[in-house]
């Protein structure tokens, strides 16, 4: 595996009523990836589907722990209510928690509702709702405002993020709330921005750390191979954010 594959995230379609199990086969069948859980009850209406199928018996709320432990991505066809009640009990932090998603009875909505952002729930939803005809509800605030997303920028790409997290936290808000950010890209891949839309106007871009004001901005995020001096951390108090691409092999 390189630096820039990932694995793939193991996924899990959960039903608990006969139309949530029809809903979840819908599902199943364009996602072939995806394994399933559903009620014995309701076991005939996934029937023959080529990927692994759970058919529990008893209490469904057994269930959620190894839910928990064994994907990366649930998606519940279940009432949201329910879901956040079940789940509740098995959360630990977003580092750790999997992407938990809802569809709704119509399967006319797709909802992250845990670890949408650094769990990719969010990206998940969208595929889901893709494949679904369905529309994604998003309520991350760089997702939805279609902005930088600082703690995982350039995650994609093998990128490694290097600052305390009460800096990840104080910038992230100034992107979101559109305060003038340095991007400052040294090192790395220059196809970082993957949205469809624009780059934000507040997002300003330099080659070089020595070319950038930093009195004029509210955050700088720095991506380089170079060491950041320990003058520069409390120069910038909790508003700089330093990324760490791939180092090439020499040929």
């Amino acid at each position: 595996m390189t630096c820039l594959d990932k694995p793939t995230p193991r996924v899990v379609l959960v039903a608990i009523t006969k139309h949530g199990a029809g809903l979840a086969r819908r599902l199943a069948e364009a996602m072939p990836g995806a394994e399933v859980c559903v009620s014995a009850r309701f076991a005939e209406a996934v029937a023959g589907l080529p990927q692994p199928v759970h058919a529990y018996e008893g209490a469904f709320k057994d269930q959620i722990g190894g839910l928990f432990q064994r994907y990366d991505q649930i998606v519940f066809f279940v009432s949201l209510g329910a879901v956040v009640r079940l789940i509740a009990p098995h959360l630990k932090t977003k580092d750790e928690d999997p992407g938990v998603l809802v569809v709704d009875d119509a399967a006319a909505f797709v909802i992250p509702v845990l670890s949408g952002h650094v769990g990719g729930a969010n990206a998940m939803a969208e595929e889901v709702a893709r494949l679904l005809g369905a529309t994604p509800v998003l309520t991350t605030a760089s997702d939805v405002g279609r902005t930088i997303p600082v703690d995982i920028l350039g995650r994609e790409l093998g990128w490694t993020v290097e600052a305390p997290k009460l800096n990840i936290t104080r910038v992230s808000a100034h992107v979101v709330n559109g305060n003038p950010i340095a991007m400052v890209q040294e090192a790395g891949s220059p196809h970082w921005w993957m949205r469809p839309t624009p780059l934000p106007a507040n997002i300003h871009c330099y080659q070089r750390l020595e070319d950038v004001d930093l009195a004029r901005h509210a955050a700088v995020l720095w991506v380089t191979h170079r060491p950041v001096p320990p003058a520069l951390w409390q120069q910038l108090h909790e508003a700089l954010v330093v990324y760490r691409p791939p180092v090439e092999a020499a040929p």
